[in-house]
């Protein structure tokens, strides 16, 4: 019998019950069976157990016996016949002809319904394979474990002898091997521009290859092949869930252990599968991406309180006499201020801007601050602080391109003077009692700027309990609603100048509520803009 199909599975149940049937109400008294073509018809496949016997014959027969037979099933492997004693009346081959139809669609069915089964039973390890590579890489697994495993089970089901995934990375450019199985190969890395190697052709065009035999060869000075091997190379690509897809490494299959090509179901099958992978690199990716910005923004965070407590607490200080503030435009910057309390009643005070904001201005604000604290105690004057600070600052400024603006001043109540230098600093002012102002101007370029050389320094009144001394940096107004930075500094100065009788915590504060942080602005700093800084002394 084809394919050795039994008699059950030839004559299904359904076939069955209809002859059966159809036997008792429409042919009583006549022969109806069902029989196998081959071998003449000699096999019965219904209503007995099969049995070889004597070919009937087509037509009248001995004794005036007549024969009709159809063919039933779409693959021809089953007759029904009719046999009738003597000569057949007229209407047994149209009450014949109705039962062949009606069979006919049975066997349409029950081909159809065998099928299917066949298919199902064929793709069984495919379908297990995709379900259980839907669970390896929805587990905890790292990505280079679970596309050990994955490439594992295709291997196995897809009966190749190795395997291996390669993964692009945009860092370097190059594709990389993060998994493989098998026999030892080519481990890389490869730029996609090779001209050879099937992995990257696979990748630059994002197109699937099957190779083997002579194809497979040209390829033997890219890639580590055997003579003759099948080679099935897919790309490995990701669909977001807007814009385009891209392709982000490549899955290759070399070698069939039992011999053989690869086909184009396997090329469907593997397409699957690194589609699958694709989404699970795309997420590993964000994943590490995620933890990355995690960790660099707890960096952040603690640098950004790392600096702030380098500068000076005002606890020691009374609120009544200085007050000040520092709002970096990132998480760290490169404005600072510096406190000196002095022999003989005197009182320092230092505010720099360094010429760039983040890490690398934190980084001289660091050393700024440093040196300042060494040399206000050591060298004494104004004009000697900034020459010191010059000196030990001016490598890092020259390897960084930066300068820094500095403003260092003494405060003597005993005296009742101010001697201060200032290096570029342009918003230094002292406001009297009645409400008169003067800038404490430049007199020298920022440090850094010429490289060396002496500071000079400047002595004027100052008037105890009255004057005021107002630092700040043009952070402070630099987005504020006017023309110009020059009206933006205006309206600094006016808030002062308003504000002069009230404490210098209140005076700082109304400074800063001219212009408030942006909407997008965090505890660590402004999104955009310059380090807001400004100083308030009256003693």
């Amino acid at each position: 019998m084809t394919e050795d199909r039994s008699p059950r599975e030839l004559v299904p149940g359904a076939v069955r019950r209809i002859l059966e049937e159809f036997r008792s109400a429409f042919l009583p008294g006549l022969e109806l069976r069902v029989a196998d073509p081959e071998n003449g018809g000699g096999t019965v496949l219904w209503p007995q157990a099969p049995t070889s016997g004597g070919p009937p014959e087509t037509g009248a027969v001995g004794g005036g016996e007549a024969v009709l037979r159809h063919r039933l099933s779409p693959r021809g492997d089953v007759n029904l016949e009719l046999v009738a004693p003597g000569k057949a009346d007229a209407v047994i081959p149209s009450a014949f002809q109705v039962l062949c139809t009606t069979l006919e669609q049975l066997y349409d069915h029950a081909e159809e319904i065998r099928f299917f089964t066949y298919e199902v039973s064929e793709r069984y390890e495919e379908i297990n394979l995709l379900y259980s590579i839907s669970e390896t890489l929805g587990s905890l697994l790292g990505l280079q474990e679970a596309a050990h495993l994955i490439l594992g089970e295709v291997c196995d089901v897809m009966g190749a002898r190795r395997g291996s995934l390669w993964v692009h990375r945009p860092g370097d450019g190059l594709l990389h091997l993060v998994a493989s199985v098998g026999e030892d190969g080519w481990e890389g890395p490869v730029s996609p521009d090779h001209p050879q190697a099937i992995t990257a052709e696979v990748f630059r065009e994002g197109r699937p290859m099957i190779l083997s035999g002579e194809e497979g060869v040209r390829r033997l000075g890219a890639e580590d092949t055997g003579e003759g091997d099948t080679i099935l190379a897919v790309p490995v690509r990701y669909t977001p869930p807007k814009g385009t897809p891209r392709t982000v490494g490549v899955v290759n299959l070399i070698g069939r252990r039992k011999g053989g090509r690869f086909t184009a179901s396997d090329q469907k099958l593997l397409s699957a599968i690194a589609s699958q992978v694709g989404a699970a690199l795309e997420n590993n990716r964000l994943v590490r991406e995620s933890l990355v910005q995690e960790r660099v923004a707890r960096e952040m965070e603690l640098a950004h309180d790392l600096q702030m407590k380098l500068l000076p607490s005002l606890e020691g200080f009374d609120p009544a006499r200085v007050a000040a503030r520092v709002e970096p435009a990132e998480s760290v910057g490169g404005d600072f201020y510096h406190f000196f309390r002095l022999p003989r009643g005197r009182f320092g005070i230092m505010i720099g801007d360094v010429s760039s904001h983040g890490f690398p201005a934190a980084l001289i604000m660091a050393l700024g601050m440093s040196a300042a604290t060494i040399y206000a105690s050591e060298v004494g004057t104004p004009d000697r602080v900034l020459s010191a600070m010059d000196e030990a600052l001016r490598d890092e400024l020259e390897s960084t391109e930066m300068y820094l603006t500095l403003f260092y001043g003494i405060v003597d109540p005993g005296e009742g003077n101010l001697i201060y230098a200032n290096a570029g600093h342009p918003h230094a002012f002292l406001v009297r009692g009645d409400g008169t102002h003067e800038r404490l101007s430049a007199m020298d370029p920022p440090i850094g700027i010429l490289g060396g050389g002496s500071y000079q320094q400047r002595r004027v009144r100052w008037e105890t309990e009255r004057d005021l001394l107002l630092l700040f940096t043009d952070g402070l107004f630099e987005y504020l609603p006017t023309p110009d930075r020059r009206q933006g500094e205006e309206r600094v100065l006016e808030t002062a100048v308003r504000n002069r009788e009230r404490s210098p915590e209140e005076v700082v504060e109304a400074l800063f509520d001219l212009q408030p942080p942006p909407e997008d602005s965090t505890k660590e700093g402004r999104a955009d803009g310059d380090d807001r800084t400004a100083i308030v002394l009256k003693v």
